[in-house]
């Protein structure tokens, strides 16, 4: 099945600090492309897998499971080990639950952790029915595009299929248990208003895992896919100054930065199908 148009996997050859970025459940790398463009423009070797399934149609994504999307990112973790001297894991809501997963399972592998709106639970679709509901029915509605910037839309899928939301919820419950393992510094940056993954999963990831460099950045313009969001720059910024400070001298400066034309450029993302999670 053809990929959607913007929902491409990203890849980016660059020096020893390596960053594997991953998207949310329904999402797809368009989610998280500009983060991505950015940390190559600062020199950095990046990686953005498509997870199977994604990106193309709810269909595909019926037949996937978390063990499938974790595999993903696990091959790629070890392929930029291979390439690069220290390697940091990023993500988005699911995507930031398959990063602390990577970090808990790779330990001195993985040298930092940066999640935005991570997930720990799965919220509505009837969580504790879905064992049932998902031989009764295919799917339910999407997850809305939480995104407070007028204009700027995630890439996705309009139908959540509800194997793969019962997969997701087995996957969260099995990370819970494994959060104690993650010791790295964290970076975990979160939306106050945020329609899709609640306040309380943040908190429940910061009072479970074992690190001691803790950072909780809030970001008061954005949604849920704040990545496309009005605090898109501040996610750019605190992450590329989180790995500079960890992985001292290998983080390039790429010099001044052009402010976007609110014009010629009127916002970050592709219109289109929403998804989220």
């Amino acid at each position: 099945m053809p990929v959607l148009p913007g929902a491409e996997p990203f890849r980016h050859e660059g020096g020893e600090v390596g960053v594997l970025l991953c998207h949310g459940f329904t999402g797809s790398p368009q989610s998280l492309r500009p983060w991505a463009e950015h940390l190559a423009e600062h020199g950095m070797t990046v990686s953005l897998p498509l997870l199977p399934g994604h990106g193309t149609r709810w269909e595909d994504m019926q037949v996937t499971g978390w063990q499938d999307w974790y595999a993903e990112v696990d091959r790629e973790l070890r392929t930029l080990g291979e390439r690069c001297g220290r390697v940091f894991v990023a993500g988005l809501s699911m995507g930031g639950a398959l990063a602390l997963r990577l970090a808990a399972k790779h330990g001195d592998a993985v040298s930092g952790v940066v999640v935005v709106n991570p997930a720990n639970r799965v919220h509505g679709l009837s969580a504790y029915a879905l064992p049932v509901a998902r031989h009764l029915v295919r799917t339910t509605k999407g997850i809305a595009s939480d995104i407070a910037k007028p204009g700027s839309s995630e890439l996705g899928y309009d139908r959540v299929p509800l194997h793969a939301a019962h997969s997701l919820r087995t996957f969260f419950r099995r990370l819970d248990g494994e959060l104690p393992q993650v010791t790295q510094p964290l970076l975990l940056l979160r939306s106050p208003q945020d329609h899709v993954v609640p306040p309380a999963d943040s908190a429940r990831i910061l009072g479970r895992v074992s690190s001691t460099d803790v950072t909780e950045i809030l970001l008061e313009q954005s949604y849920h896919v704040a990545t496309l969001d009005h605090d898109a720059h501040r996610i750019l910024q605190e992450s590329v100054s989180f790995i500079d400070r960890l992985a001292p001298g290998l983080v390039k400066d790429p010099g001044p930065v052009k402010e976007p034309d609110p014009v010629t450029e009127p916002g970050l993302g592709k219109e289109g199908t929403v998804a989220g999670g």
